[in-house]
């Protein structure tokens, strides 16, 4: 809510389709709770510093014989069947501080509170009426450190050839991380990286919705790649239009991330099938102080007309100069290694 110029708050009227979505979410929630439909806490890996952390999480309805097994292991299309809870005050426990937030109106928590966390890995308590307590993994970032990396995930991390609808849908909403597959040797590359540079933290960024948060979760954990948190997007209608900006979330998300650890270069690592190439150009030039350089895994000829985009030139890697920044592209993990080896960043 804002206010007017006279002082009195303006009210916002939501879009059409988010009243929409509401109003099904309001008639779905009562039925399931008639129906002996019980909350429970799905919580993600937050981060932050020394002093405060983002925590994430969303409260959805499911049975109760059913929760354990959701939270485990949920693949496919069931992961978009969950209802959420609407409103719902979920208290956030920090160590000896507790603070109490409320659920959006998608069933997510996203807030930032203070506590005492020591660098490394932490864990947060979150808990809600009628739900069993979870806690959520908090990656706190060590003052002192300089360097971090921000990586892209489809087709960059993970072969998901987007955004061809069929392939896409079929990625999404029916394998499960076993049937997906790695793009060859960045695991490694990523592995290099945080060994040369003890502490580092790894934000996995992605257009991708919450739902599939814990697919993603396990393919990382069974591919080896570093440990670190998933920064998502809910799909569907906002406040005001039908569905969200995917680029905008990435545009947002840095700029977040510069604010927030404002001494960390970063290293951003994405493909050259869709949008981040641009979308990693213009936060290097208006903020070159966060940048340390920029990583783009080539795609094939093959991969690049699956993922709609034109065919790059092929060939052995290289290195070319773009917004005041370095930019490696290579068709690998081992290709981009090659470059980055000879740099401060490995």
């Amino acid at each position: 809510m804002s206010l007017t110029p006279a002082g009195r708050p303006s009210v916002v009227r939501l879009h059409r389709a988010a009243r929409i979505e509401d109003a099904v979410h309001e008639v779905i929630e009562r039925r399931l709770r008639n129906r002996g439909w019980e909350p429970v806490i799905t919580a993600y890996t937050g981060y932050g510093a020394p002093g405060w952390a983002r925590v994430m999480a969303r409260v959805v309805l499911t049975r109760r014989s059913q929760a354990v097994r959701r939270l485990e292991k949920t693949r496919g299309w069931r992961s978009f069947t969950t209802s959420p809870v609407n409103n719902a005050p979920v208290q956030i426990q920090v160590g000896d501080q507790i603070h109490e937030t409320r659920t959006d109106r998608s069933g997510y928590v996203d807030t930032r509170v203070k506590g005492d966390l020591e660098p490394g890995w932490a864990k947060v308590r979150l808990t809600t009426d009628g739900a069993e307590p979870v806690e959520a993994p908090i990656r706190v970032v060590d003052p002192a450190m300089k360097f971090g990396v921000v990586s892209d995930i489809d087709d960059t991390i993970m072969v998901t050839a987007l955004p061809r609808p069929l392939l896409a849908a079929w990625n999404t909403f029916v394998l499960d991380e076993h049937a997906r597959m790695a793009v060859p040797g960045m695991a490694v590359l990523y592995e290099r990286l945080v060994t040369a540079n003890p502490g580092a933290p790894v934000f996995y960024l992605s257009t991708g919705a919450w739902n599939v948060a814990p697919t993603l979760t396990r393919f990382l954990s069974r591919h080896l790649y570093p440990a670190g948190p998933l920064l998502l997007t809910d799909w569907g209608p906002t406040p005001d239009r039908w569905f969200r900006s995917g680029q905008e979330h990435k545009r947002n998300t840095l700029r977040r991330l510069s604010a927030e650890f404002p001494d960390i270069k970063w290293l951003l690592i994405g493909d050259d099938g869709q949008h981040d190439q641009e979308i990693y150009s213009e936060f290097a030039h208006t903020h070159p102080e966060s940048v340390a350089a920029v990583a783009i895994r080539r795609l094939s000829p093959t991969q690049a007309v699956l993922a709609g985009a034109v065919p790059g030139p092929s060939g052995t890697p290289e290195a070319v100069g773009s917004g005041g920044k370095t930019w490696f592209a290579a068709p690998d993990g081992a290709g981009l290694y090659s470059l980055l080896k000879d740099t401060d960043v490995v």
